[in-house]
């Protein structure tokens, strides 16, 4: 379905974070609210964020975390991002699911690139500047009206720290 947004309209941003328990249906209520403005006419983009050091979901104990989501583009993810894929009738994959340990290889591959011409490489902004290109980008690849940017753990983990400070 195309977008009803006016191409001139910039990108909206939702954000669903938890409480203070992990596992209480974030992902749930994430597609849900996408379905719901994709049922509206928006085109909706949804984003996983994760804060583990894990580059992805495939080596985590499944009996702590829940069983690793295989997308079609060979992304393990979440099972957040098979939520999504069901509510939304639509492929997910890399580009919807961000683990930090994504955000860390790739600003210090950066670095050892020399990308940065010999810079201190720190959290700030090199971090926070990657994850703002991960959703920005996301938004920009498919043409969405809203970014739905769902943060994994819990409200009260610093790990948030670096996406909830510096998107909203």
């Amino acid at each position: 379905m195309p977008s009803i947004k006016d191409n001139k309209q910039p990108t909206k941003y939702i954000f669903v974070s938890g409480g203070v328990i992990s596992g209480i249906g974030k992902g749930t209520t994430s597609a849900s609210i996408a379905l719901l403005l994709k049922a509206a006419g928006y085109k909706v983009a949804p984003i996983k964020f994760e804060n583990y050091l894990n580059l992805d979901a495939g080596t985590i104990n499944p009996i702590e975390h829940g069983d690793p989501f295989l997308c079609e583009d060979g992304t393990e993810a979440d099972m957040d991002i098979g939520t999504y894929e069901k509510f939304l009738n639509e492929d997910m994959g890399q580009a919807n699911f961000v683990t930090m340990g994504n955000i860390y290889q790739t600003v210090i591959d950066r670095e050892r690139r020399f990308e940065y011409n010999g810079e201190d490489v720190e959290a700030i902004p090199y971090i926070t500047d990657e994850i703002i290109s991960r959703v920005e980008g996301l938004g920009k690849k498919t043409g969405a009206d809203i970014v739905m940017i769902e943060l994994g753990g819990t409200a009260g983990e610093y790990q948030n720290i670096f996406t909830t400070k510096h998107l909203a």
